[in-house]
C-alpha cells in the first residue's frame, strides 16, 4: 500500500493539470512496449518512418523495462496548462547530479542502465542537454501537429468530468473515482500496489502543505505517484476516454438525421460521442474552426449539445436529447407514404 496523508487544508490546495511534456515522455512507453497500448497503434504506424531521423537510441532508452521514467523528465507542472516549451526548459535546467540520480533510481541498478545512458552519465550535463534536444525534436516531428490536439481534448474532457464529480459528490468521490485501486478514509488517500509489477520505493508520504497535483494520462493503467517522495507530490491517473484515441471518423449513413439536421451537423453530432473542442473537430473534419463553430452553435441552441469552458478552450458534448436523437434515428426506417416514389402501388 501507498498512503498519501492529507492534513487540514491540503484538500484545498489539491489541483488538476494537463502536461504536454508528461504525455510526450510517457508516449515513449509505446516505443518500448507497443503491445500494452493498442489504442496508439495507428499513431505508431504513422510516425515510425519519422523516428529514423531522431535520436531513437536515446529516446527508447529513457524508459526502464518496468516502464518507469526518471522523475526529472516529467516535472510537476507550474500551472494547470503549461506550454511544452516551458516544461522542457525546466528539464534543461536540471542539475547534473539530480539527473544522474534520477536515471539510477528509475533503472534501480547501475548495471540495468542502457549503454547510451551509462556512457552519458560520464558527462551528465551534456546528457541532459542531449535528452532535451531529443524530446524537442520528437515533439515537433511526431506529436505537436496531429497527435497532441486529440490527446489534449481527451485530457480536458477528463478534467471537466472530475470537476462535475467534485461539485456533485465531493472530494472523496472525486479522488477514489480516479482509479479503482484508490480508497479514501481518515484523511488518507490509499493506493493499493497489489497489481504493481514493481513496488514503489516508498509507502508513505505527507502532502504537508505542498499541494497535490493530479495529472491525467493516456499511458497508465492505474494511478501512480512519483518515484521520489521528496519531490512535491504528484499523482498520475488514467484518463477517461483514452480508448477513443484510435477511433476513426464514423460514417454518416443515417439519412433520417441528415434530412433533419443537414449532413455537417449530423456528422458533428455523431462525432461528439465523447466531448471534443472546436479545434479538434475541425482537424478531424479537415475544415476551418469557424465553419465548425457555426454548426456547433446551432446544435447548442437546439439543446442537442452542452459546452464547458476550460481556459480558452470550449468542449462540446451531446446532451441526453442529442444522444437519444442519434439512437432513435439509427434504428428508424421512414414509412412509405402514398405518392412516395418507393410506394410499391405506383
Amino acid at each position: 500500500m501507498i498512503d498519501i496523508r492529507f492534513a487540514i487544508g491540503d484538500l484545498a490546495t489539491t489541483s488538476f493539470a494537463c502536461s504536454p511534456l508528461q504525455e510526450a515522455v510517457f508516449s515513449l512507453r509505446c516505443l518500448h512496449d507497443p503491445d500494452r497500448y493498442p489504442h496508439h497503434r495507428p499513431w505508431l504506424r504513422r510516425i515510425r518512418p519519422r523516428l529514423a531521423d531522431l535520436d531513437h537510441e536515446l529516446l527508447n532508452a529513457l524508459v526502464a523495462p518496468w516502464l518507469w521514467v526518471p522523475d526529472f523528465l516529467t516535472p510537476r507542472p507550474p500551472r494547470a496548462r503549461p506550454a511544452f516549451a516551458d516544461e522542457l526548459d525546466t528539464v534543461r535546467r536540471t542539475p547534473p547530479e539530480v539527473a544522474a540520480a534520477g536515471f539510477r533510481t528509475a533503472f534501480r541498478t547501475e548495471g540495468a542502465l542502457p549503454p547510451v545512458l551509462a556512457r552519458g552519465l560520464d558527462a551528465p550535463e551534456a546528457l541532459v542537454a542531449r535528452v532535451a534536444d531529443a524530446l524537442d525534436a520528437y515533439w515537433h516531428t511526431c506529436l505537436a501537429e496531429e497527435w497532441w490536439p486529440r490527446v489534449q481534448s481527451i485530457l480536458e474532457a477528463d478534467l471537466a468530468h472530475r470537476g462535475r464529480v467534485l461539485a456533485e459528490q465531493g472530494a472523496g468521490a472525486m479522488l477514489t473515482g480516479l482509479d479503482r485501486r484508490l480508497s479514501w478514509a481518515g484523511g488518507r488517500l490509499r493506493l493499493s500496489t497489489r497489481d504493481f509489477s514493481v513496488q514503489a520505493p516508498w509507502t508513505d508520504v505527507s502532502i504537508a502543505g505542498r499541494g497535490l497535483v493530479l495529472l491525467p494520462t493516456l499511458f497508465a493503467r492505474g494511478a501512480q505517484p512519483l518515484i521520489d517522495p521528496a519531490r512535491p507530490p504528484v499523482l498520475v491517473y488514467p484518463a477517461r476516454g483514452r480508448g477513443t484515441l484510435s477511433t476513426r471518423r464514423p460514417p454518416v449513413t443515417d439519412h433520417t438525421l441528415i434530412r433533419l439536421l443537414g449532413r455537417p451537423r449530423a456528422h458533428l453530432l455523431h462525432l461528439l460521442v465523447e466531448p471534443a473542442s472546436t479545434t479538434e473537430l475541425a482537424h478531424r473534419l479537415n475544415v476551418t474552426p469557424g465553419a465548425v463553430s457555426q454548426h456547433l452553435a446551432v446544435l447548442y441552441d437546439a439543446g442537442l449539445l452542452t459546452r464547458t469552458r476550460s481556459g480558452r478552450t470550449v468542449h462540446y458534448a451531446r446532451t441526453d436529447l442529442g444522444t437519444e436523437l442519434c439512437r432513435r434515428a439509427a434504428g428508424f426506417t421512414p414509412p412509405v407514404l402514398r405518392g412516395d416514389p418507393r410506394d410499391p402501388s405506383r
